[in-house]
């Protein structure tokens, strides 16, 4: 087994399906990184992932999602596998069928932990996974993201930012996919008397995308997304295993959620607000933080370690 690898050793590959800013944040990676490969617009998050693979040169390649910019310091950094200041594991596990995660700063709230962070993926442990709409139906845990069903070796630093607020329908999405993935249990759903025994670090960033993001643009589209992707899973009998689909959230998205007017979507974010405050008892407000609210939260809010009881400044 490795005990060092540098990020330079690996391609770097940018991922994007139908992100509004995508062109934009793809010159800048190229402004960056000329070498940067692209995989763009195929369907399904596991077979995305296979053709990143199968484009790969490298027997480990790097990801950045559509929506993320790239802080050009990553490219200088080494790490030790063997040390924990660096990483979030122990010497039992298989280095060469790991992910390695680091952080993404969220601009709509501020938010950083692994969604949409970088990824250092093993090629081949990649071309042989079965997750998402390729996952086994009897594996409940690998329907809706990678986490529950890959080994993630966990990096506290962060190195890209996460814009996502490009459009209403890209700040919704962004917060109805979250809505829903962080009121699951490993990927699978609970019941109402479950749902406040859930990891209290997903609790609290569901907390915080259910309140805070007024003072960006589209942020309260954000806000709203996330309420109502915590209510359908929670509240109803919808299938939730749906998030992972794009096309799906496009679709509801022009069928339903785009015809509510921008002076409506209060009401629909505070109707949301009291009907989750009773009917699941957790300590969201009706109304979301406004605009100053927002900006300070995010002034003083410190982020949780991945790997120590610190918080990431």
């Amino acid at each position: 087994m490795i005990e060092k690898f540098k990020i330079l050793d690996y391609d770097i590959i940018y991922l994007s399906y139908d992100e509004p800013n995508a062109e934009k944040n793809y010159a800048d990676l190229c402004s960056k990184i000329p070498w940067a490969k692209r995989v763009h617009g195929v369907k399904g998050s596991d077979a995305a992932h296979k053709a990143c693979a199968e484009l790969s040169e490298t027997d480990r390649f790097i990801t950045v999602d559509g929506d993320n910019v790239i802080n050009p310091a990553f490219l200088n950094k080494e790490y030790d596998l063997t040390s924990h200041e660096d990483f979030h594991w122990n010497n039992s596990v298989d280095f060469d069928k790991c992910v390695v995660s680091w952080s993404a700063r969220n601009t709509i709230n501020g938010l950083m932990y692994g969604n949409g962070g970088l990824k250092c993926w093993p090629k081949e442990y990649v071309l042989n996974m079965k997750t998402h709409e390729n996952a086994d139906p009897d594996n409940a845990h690998a329907q809706v993201d990678f986490c529950w069903d890959l080994q993630y070796i966990q990096m506290n630093s962060c190195y890209s930012d996460i814009v996502n607020n490009a459009t209403p329908q890209q700040a919704w999405r962004a917060g109805f996919r979250e809505g829903v993935k962080l009121a699951l249990d490993r990927g699978v759903k609970v019941s109402p008397e479950e749902f406040k025994n859930l990891h209290w670090r997903c609790l609290h960033w569901l907390y915080i995308w259910s309140m805070v993001g007024a003072d960006v643009e589209n942020g309260m589209w954000a806000i709203y997304g996330a309420r109502e992707g915590l209510y359908k899973t929670m509240l109803t009998d919808w299938d939730y295993v749906q998030v992972r689909d794009f096309e799906y959230l496009n679709q509801i998205w022009n069928e339903e959620y785009s015809k509510i007017p921008e002076d409506k979507l209060i009401n629909e974010i505070k109707g949301l607000g009291l009907t989750l405050g009773t009917e699941l008892d957790i300590p969201i407000a009706e109304n979301p933080l406004d605009a100053e609210q927002s900006r300070f939260f995010k002034s003083v809010y410190k982020n949780p370690s991945r790997t120590t009881k610190k918080f990431i400044e």
